[in-house]
């Protein structure tokens, strides 16, 4: 299976995921008596169209390079990722108004057998927040690494849900607004991790360097290749889920041109084959000064 197989694989996972948990929220929050699960399914509901939007940033992203995009379309990826972090901030804005709104406003308790529902939610948002986590690893996807802290913040409202309404119902009268108090406090956390996911996605398209890792192992990969002395410098910078590189290559200055033009082509080559996560190799060829 392709990265971008596994990547589509998984959004429609979490579009699967958030619509029936959207209306397993929303159902649970208006019989229940609990704004923190509204708030919950309000959530939800704008994760589905963020997993829309991911969706089309993969197979976008993913579209081969052509005359007018020569380095591939991978940059749309952290684009996707901000208007993600846009709905996230939008629901965090709802979330948090109508929470202040009920705090003042005279409410029933909430039903017990909300916290079931809610511990459910709990558990099985962590287990998409693991699952999608690790598939963006595995595919090197901001957008999907995006997609997964969404359902992260969907676990940290249920669990600030699943206090309040603990609160509400153990305290009992006069302690009703504990649930939009902490729905409230749910939706300061999912601006908190607004911030989170969009610094990574700003720093890929201000090809901000953050990759040593990958730098150590094109320096390793290409000492294996005959002829090649050592490395120089080495920039890389991230396009959806292909990292493109520059290298500069020693080789000895005493062969000819043809013989430094094959060995590039050769380690270029090497490196591609090794690590399959590079998209464009620059190999720019520096005499052995010794």
């Amino acid at each position: 299976m392709t990265h971008e197989q596994t990547a589509i694989k998984a959004t429609y996972f979490s579009i699967i995921g958030n619509t029936c948990l959207a209306l397993i929220k929303g159902l649970a929050g208006f019989f229940g008596n609990s704004y923190a699960l509204v708030a919950d399914a309000i959530e939800s509901t704008t994760d589905i169209f963020a997993s829309f939007l991911v969706l089309f940033g993969i197979k976008y992203s993913n579209r081969p390079a052509d005359d007018n995009h020569p380095y591939g379309h991978g940059r749309a990826e952290p684009l996707i990722t901000f208007l993600v972090v846009v709905f996230l901030i939008t629901s965090a804005t709802i979330i948090a108004v109508e929470s202040i709104q009920n705090i003042g406003t005279p409410h029933d308790l909430p039903k017990p057998w909300t916290l079931i529902i809610l511990a459910v939610i709990i558990g099985w948002k962590e287990y998409s927040f693991q699952m999608v986590m690790k598939k963006s690893i595995i595919t090197n996807s901001s957008s999907l690494e995006a997609d997964a802290w969404h359902h992260r913040s969907d676990a940290i409202t249920s669990i600030a849900a699943f206090v309040g309404i603990s609160i509400a119902l153990f305290l009992g009268k006069g302690y009703e607004s504990a649930d939009d108090w902490a729905a409230l406090f749910a939706s300061l956390f999912i601006l908190y991790n607004s911030y989170q996911i969009f610094r990574p996605a700003l720093g890929e398209i201000m090809d901000e360097h953050r990759y040593e890792d990958l730098v150590e192992n094109i320096r390793k990969e290409s000492l294996k290749v005959e002829g090649i002395l050592g490395t120089e410098k080495c920039f890389i910078r991230k396009a959806g889920m292909k990292y493109h590189v520059d290298l500069h290559a020693i080789v000895d200055a005493t062969i000819s041109v043809k013989e430094g033009h094959d060995l590039a082509h050769k380690l270029k080559d090497t490196l591609r084959s090794q690590i399959l996560e590079l998209g464009h190799v620059l190999i720019h060829v520096e005499p052995n000064e010794e």
